[in-house]
Formats: C-alpha cells, structure tokens, sequence
C-alpha cells in the first residue's frame, strides 16, 4: 500500500492473506472440512507445535482468493480452534517517519478529556492547561522544533516533590545503565529538582546518544501505533504534569513517567535496539500478534528488571517513577521470573496496583536476542528493517527489495574485512 494513502490508523486492515489458528493435531481434518465446505481453495497448509497450548498445534492457511465463504469458514474455525488469527495484506504501515504525524492525535484517553474521577476534573484551570498541552502535540509536526512550555510554579512544585523522592532510590534499586545516563541528562538536559526539562533538549541528547528523539502526544496512544513510533526509534512523550492535589499518584503517564522513568534508558544503546525491536515486529502484525507485543513491552519497558551480579536491579520506567514500586519490587512478596518472550506474551496483568509478577533479564543483549528470535515466528509475509539513513521503513516482501539488502551487506563486509586486514597489518 502507498504510505500516501491516509490511513484510520497504523492498523488500517484490507484483504485476508491467511488465518492461523490453535487446535488440536485431532481437529486438522474438521478444519479443513469446514474450509472445503465453505468452497474455501488453500495454497498453503503450515503447522508447528504450539508454544502456548502443549497439546495444541498451531496451523496458519493461506487461502488462494478472497471468497465470499471466508468470513463465514473462519467464524466456524473459532468453534474448534484458540487463537484463531486474521492475518491481513492491507495493514497499513508507516514507511517514513513524517507518516507518525497522521495519528498522533487518535488517543484513546486523557488528553484534554478527563474522567470523571481524575483528579482535575472539576479544576477548570488544569483543564485549560491541558488543552494547551494537547494542543502542542496536535499541530506538531516531524522535523520540527518541540516547543518549549514554561511550566508554572505549582507545576514545578509537583515536579519537586516527585524529583527529590525517587532521586534518593535511584542510587539502591535503579541499574546501571540508568544510573550512567542520569548525571548526563542533569548537565546537559537541565534534571533538576526545581526545573522540569524540556523535551527538544532531551530529543536532542537522546538522538546524539542511541539514536532515538522524542515527539509530544496529548494522551495514550492505541498499542499500534504506539509501537510503530518506537520502530523509528521515536518515543511519544506527554509534557502535561499530574495535578498538584495529588503529587504522587498518577492515573496516567505524564512528564515525570517520561522524564524520570523512560528517557535515562533511552540513552542506552542495547535497550535503544531492543525497544525498536518490538517497534519493528508490531509492523503489519495481526490485532492478537500485537496485542502481545503491548503485553511484551509492559513486563519489559514499564515494568522490568535486570540482573547485575548477584542483585536484581529496575529498569522499566513504571518502576523507576513510582517511588512505592521500585522498593516494593524489591520484597520477597513479588513473583519474579526469567524473561522468556513466549510466556511473558501472554500473563495478564494489573494496571491499578502493584505488580504480582516481574520477569528478570539476564541483560539488555539476552533480551534483545530473545525478542528477535520471537518476532521471527510473528506470521507476516514479508519482513521489514529500518534505515537510519532515510529514516525509512523497508519492506521486504519480494526477490528484488533481498537482492537489494544482500548487495548492501556484501558493502557492509567488504568494509570489515578490509578493516581486519588494516588492523592485522598494523600490528605485524
């Protein structure tokens, strides 16, 4: 599809390509029977033991033509299957980093709209703040420069409170990714307890660092096309603050969450790849694919942990901006587990109270490693990579875009050996 067409979002979904579903070895044959009977022609049968159902198979079929008993054949499948997947060719996908400025504005809540039990509801002052805010994310556009507030004096004392509270834990229970990158963005961002940076000046310092900036949003995006911004390695940001009367509690992300709990990991350029790479496999994944994915980011991103020797330190930002959970995920009360993609993908969880369960990684690299491996067994015809250079998604769905990659690897290796070959006559 055209990235010029304007899309309903970063899931705008046409044809049916294939159908995967979860069943039994047994119920092949009913499967199957269904489809023929609906007069349902297949090009391709695939199966592979599952990884969620032990003793379940899961199969994917690709039907040769869009027919009218397709529709009617799946909603049969449903009956004696788990999981049964729509996989559509149409998804539209971002190919270009301006393409983020078509949704930004689609949150699913907060913005300038509260709920009736936020707690600046019936403050008609914060709600004129607000919109401003969500005015600046809306008429934001790529390229440009993110304008900068000058945050009011309550709005500095809000951030004061919450500043001075986690900076006196960051130094136990924080990792040492975040605690290197922190000192940096007080000297060249302006962290401090009495001045709430700016995020131009942080996009800036991010995209020197790992190469990833930030861009405002007036409220939480779908899981979509949230993670489409982090496979250009571009993480939507509020700049809003919570409401004074309630300093510590937050029943939404704001700028402390962001600036306090995400952007220090951000500088990190292990935890920069692994975060674009689940950007990367939510690229024309199916609805189930990539509400896993958002599953796969909350136990990761939000609410992670790490080894570090014998200790097990926070990196996930719903951690480190929550002065209650980063010592409470240190209790023995907490379950914690070691991070495996395909289990994680699937635990429910709570979002209005502490965490039962964390997964630990063994590091950043392990992490990235496994994730990689997990996007690979996404069902998608096609793969994609992101070129820096361009600021560009690439699809590769055809002879010609593999012909292209394999010619710029072979630069990419001819460029080594030719640097081992100087290194080995150096030393000789």
């Amino acid at each position: 599809m055209d990235s010029s067409e304007e899309p309903k979002s970063a899931a705008q979904i046409g044809n049916i390509e294939a159908v995967k579903f979860t069943t039994k070895f047994d119920n092949l044959i009913p499967a199957l029977t269904i489809l023929e009977k609906h007069d349902v022609k297949l090009s391709h049968v695939e199966s592979r033991q599952s990884k969620e159902f032990k003793d379940c198979h899961d199969f994917m079929v690709v039907p040769t033509t869009q027919m009218n008993g397709l529709q009617t054949a799946i909603d049969e499948l449903r009956k004696i299957g788990k999981c049964v997947t729509i996989i559509g060719a149409d998804i539209w996908i971002p190919k270009h980093v301006s393409d983020l400025d078509r949704y930004v504005d689609k949150v699913l809540s907060a913005g300038e709209d509260l709920e009736a039990d936020h707690p600046g509801f019936t403050d008609a002052v914060y709600r004129e703040r607000r919109k401003y805010f969500a005015d600046i994310a809306k008429n934001y556009k790529h390229g440009e420069s993110i304008p900068r507030v000058e945050y009011r004096e309550d709005e500095v004392k809000t951030w004061n409170a919450i500043y001075t509270r986690l900076t006196a834990l960051y130094p136990k229970h924080a990792c040492k990714e975040f605690l290197e990158a922190f000192p940096l963005l007080q000297q060249k961002c302006g962290y401090s307890a009495d001045n709430i940076p700016q995020l131009e000046d942080i996009s800036n310092f991010l995209r020197d660092r790992s190469g990833f900036s930030l861009r405002p949003v007036a409220g939480l995006l779908s899981s979509r096309d949230f993670l489409a911004g982090l496979a250009f390695r571009v993480f939507h940001a509020t700049q809003y603050i919570r409401h004074g009367s309630k300093p510590l509690y937050t029943p939404e992300p704001d700028v402390c969450h962001e600036l306090l709990g995400h952007v220090p990991m951000f500088a990190d350029p292990d935890f920069a790849q692994f975060s674009q790479e689940l950007g990367l496999a939510s690229l024309g994944a199916s609805e189930e694919d990539v509400k896993k994915l958002a599953t796969l980011y909350w136990f990761t991103i939000e609410f992670g942990l790490c080894r570090e020797g014998k200790d097990v330190k926070a990196y996930g930002a719903g951690i480190l901006s929550s002065f209650g959970e980063i010592e409470y995920c240190q209790t023995d009360e907490p379950e914690r587990r070691n991070f495996e993609p395909e289990k994680a993908a699937i635990q429910e969880y709570p979002i209005t109270r502490f965490q039962p369960i964390y997964y630990v990684a063994d590091s950043f690299k392990s992490a990235k490693d496994k994730m990689k491996d997990y996007a690979s067994k996404i069902p998608r015809s096609f793969n994609v990579r992101y070129n820096p250079f361009t600021k560009r998604i690439d699809v590769i769905d055809g002879t010609k875009g593999v012909v292209t990659l394999v010619k710029e690897l072979q630069g990419e290796v001819n460029m080594l050996q030719d640097t081992l070959t100087k290194i080995g006559s150096f030393r000789q």
